[in-house]
């Protein structure tokens, strides 16, 4: 019988992550029942929401239980079939969890093409990220040509992508962003008109001297204090997407709201949130653009691939520390 490693959470965490919430341990890979595949998983896709998920408190999808494996997204080749719609050596990407091989319904999965992209990348710029950037900015945001977009995280897996996609939409793009590599990054490689670094300048009064008309759409990633500088700096009928909040999700205290909200107000703009699954049935149309873009040299991705699954719990918190650059992803085999 074929062992695989697998990630578990047995603790639920206060504060950041510690190594003791979870058992990382070798177990026998169950046979995929009536409906199920199992995978033999390449890639893990390592997202801040995972930390949302180990709370147990109501949220758009239940915790993950004490005892069951992390759920992830992750990208790998089926090696046994229990579903019509999956045939052995079929790669797909799909929620499944953090191990070496993993057993679920097969409603989770989709078939991908290898050929479109390296594997990382379809659980990164042309997967979950990807969509949640495209779907974010321009539906929930609803940018629009000769708009002027902010977005924090902005080196990041899904900020990195919203910045570029306004630019090949025709807006002016400001980033936020933790340091100056990070900062080049936006402005050299992406396209940036400018990134403000979080971690030396003061972002309200660069926001004010970069675009003193204002902003149309701030697409938040990080929350705190950088979502109030933004909302500082509303136009008219702006909007603001909340996308997440990175900078809250390891508090042991209940953060403070926007003290400034009535900005919105003020400036007859709305702020919104939104989960990415909402738009999984339009999941094609975003795909099929963004790897146009990509192919036509107009949208750029990084990976930043640590590998081991033992080192699960150290890569995660790089989310949290700022020590990665680019879409975290963990190699398992």
């Amino acid at each position: 019988m074929t062992e695989t490693t697998t990630v578990r959470l047995v603790k639920r965490p206060s504060g950041m992550v510690t190594p003791d919430c979870f058992a990382i341990a070798p177990e026998p890979v169950r046979a995929p029942g009536d409906g199920e595949i199992t995978v033999k998983v390449a890639f893990v896709s390592l997202d801040p929401a995972m930390r949302g998920w180990m709370v147990d408190r109501k949220s758009y999808i239940p915790p993950i239980g004490i005892g069951e494996i992390m759920r992830a997204g992750i990208v790998g080749q089926v090696t046994a079939s229990n579903a019509p719609q999956f045939a052995v050596g079929d790669t797909v990407t799909g929620w499944g969890g953090v191990a070496q091989h993993f057993t679920g319904p097969a409603m989770l999965f989709t078939k991908v093409d290898p050929d479109v992209a390296p594997l990382e990348r379809l659980i990164g710029g042309l997967g979950m990220p990807g969509m949640t950037a495209y779907f974010g900015l321009l539906e929930v945001g609803a940018m629009q040509p000769g708009e002027t977009v902010v977005v924090s995280g902005a080196s990041g897996a899904v900020g990195a992508v919203v910045g570029q996609i306004a630019r090949i939409r025709g807006g002016t793009v400001i980033g936020i962003a933790g340091g100056a590599e990070k900062c080049r990054y936006c402005v050299d490689e992406l396209g940036f008109d400018a990134c403000i670094d979080y971690k030396t300048e003061n972002v309200d009064q660069r926001l004010g001297e970069l675009i003193p008309q204002g902003l149309d759409v701030y697409f938040d990633n990080v929350g705190g204090e950088i979502l109030e500088a933004a909302l500082n700096h509303l136009k008219m009928k702006a909007r603001v997407v909340i996308c997440g909040a990175i900078s809250i999700y390891n508090s042991t205290d209940v953060p403070p709201g926007p003290r400034n909200y009535l900005n919105l107000l003020v400036q007859s703009a709305r702020m919104e949130g939104f989960v990415v699954t909402t738009y999984a049935h339009r999941a094609g149309e975003a795909v099929a653009e963004m790897a146009g873009w990509m192919h036509d040299g107009k949208l750029h991705f990084r990976e930043d691939v640590q590998v081991g699954i033992e080192r699960f719990p150290e890569v995660f918190n790089m989310l949290f520390t700022g020590k990665n650059f680019g879409k975290l992803v963990l190699k398992v085999n």
